[in-house]
């Protein structure tokens, strides 16, 4: 563990390379509409359903219907991870976390859950005036210029 204290010490996060898990494409968006990548952002959590929890849990598994304590339990998880991640993200001083991505991993009873995007904060107007909207659910992509919308 102290190889890695070390290791960890001798990082200056403030300075040079900031970490990022955006696509080139999704970077350069971010940039051209005048926002600065901070860094790599993240925030876990780790909750046990416990003994009780788990007996209950799994008595309940035989009938039908929805398994409330897991159900709060990945609620009350990814939150946590949510707010941890943004804690991270308000002490880069960042305006907003772009490419939030969620892991969920489960080892048995317990249930870890990763957020993971980049911090961004704006720094000046956007260098191009077109608004991109990404297709979704097979729709194409529409482009909003200054002037009017084409498609």
């Amino acid at each position: 563990m102290a190889e890695v204290e070390q290791s960890l010490s001798r990082v200056d996060w403030k300075k040079g390379a900031a970490l990022s898990d955006l696509s080139g494409e999704a970077f350069w968006l971010v940039v051209d509409k005048g926002y600065e990548p901070l860094g790599l952002v993240l925030g876990n959590s780790v909750f046990s359903m416990g003994v009780t929890g788990g007996l209950a849990t799994a008595l309940r598994g035989l009938a039908r219907g929805e398994l409330v304590e897991y159900t709060e339990l990945m609620y009350d998880s990814r939150r946590l991870a949510l707010a941890r991640m943004k804690a991270e993200a308000d002490a880069l001083g960042a305006d907003f976390v772009v490419g939030v991505k969620i892991h969920i991993t489960h080892h048995g009873d317990v249930m870890e859950v990763l957020a993971i995007g980049t911090a961004v904060k704006k720094v000046s107007e956007p260098q191009n005036k077109a608004h991109v909207v990404l297709p979704v659910g097979g729709f194409e992509p529409v482009i909003v210029e200054q002037r009017g919308m084409k498609r």
